[in-house]
Formats: C-alpha cells, structure tokens, sequence
C-alpha cells in the first residue's frame, strides 16, 4: 500500500536561519517555497522506526530525530568541521554502518549515516 515517504514538514521558529542552515550545512537545495525535493538515489532505503517513550537514543523531549544518508560520512565531518557545525555525537561504527549527530539551529539532533 505505501510507496514511500511523501515529505517531512515541521513547524519553526525562525524560518530563514533554519533554511540557510540547512542549506549551507546540509547542501540542501531549499526553494522559494521553503522546501525541496530529495529524489532517492538507486539503492538508497529510508528507514521508518518507532521508539519507546523513555527510550534513551535520542533526546526525550525530541520527539522526531532525522536521519541523512551520506555518501561518505569521512567527507561529511570534514566539510562540517570546514564550516565549523560541531559533531555532537563523534563517529560510530555498528553492523548498521557509520554514524554522527549535529544539531540543528532549534536544537533538533540530526543523524548522518553511511551505510
């Protein structure tokens, strides 16, 4: 029944700072009507998981946390550390593949993954 996923929308305090963040960190593309499309790539997966309440993996009082595929997570912390964005979480590496956290200009933990 379901394709994919259709968008992420969520509401902010202070919409330009938030689009050129993410624009200027994430190279996302943001567009007049303060958003973007992000067509996958061929072998790319999105993964949709819930978590328990008091599950400690991301913050409690987050209640979504995204998670990026990066093509390489060496290139990504090395243009993060270019600009000057902080890792908030350094680089781990599980059966999952490779992983940091950043966080966003309202605080928002964001997780870069290379599978």
């Amino acid at each position: 029944m379901i394709k994919g996923f259709g968008g992420i929308f969520w509401r902010t305090k202070n919409l330009e700072v938030v689009k050129k963040w993410y624009s200027d960190v994430l190279k996302i593309e943001i567009e007049d009507w303060n958003g973007t499309v992000i067509k996958p790539e061929a072998g790319n997966e999105t993964i949709f998981s819930f978590f328990p309440e008091n599950d400690s993996y991301f913050p409690t009082e987050q209640q979504v946390m995204l998670n990026f595929q990066v093509h390489d997570i060496n290139e990504t912390i090395q243009h993060l550390e270019h600009i000057g964005v902080p890792l908030v979480k350094k680089k781990e590496i599980s059966e999952y593949g490779k992983f940091v956290w950043i966080e966003d200009p309202e605080g928002r933990l964001i997780e870069l993954w290379e599978k």
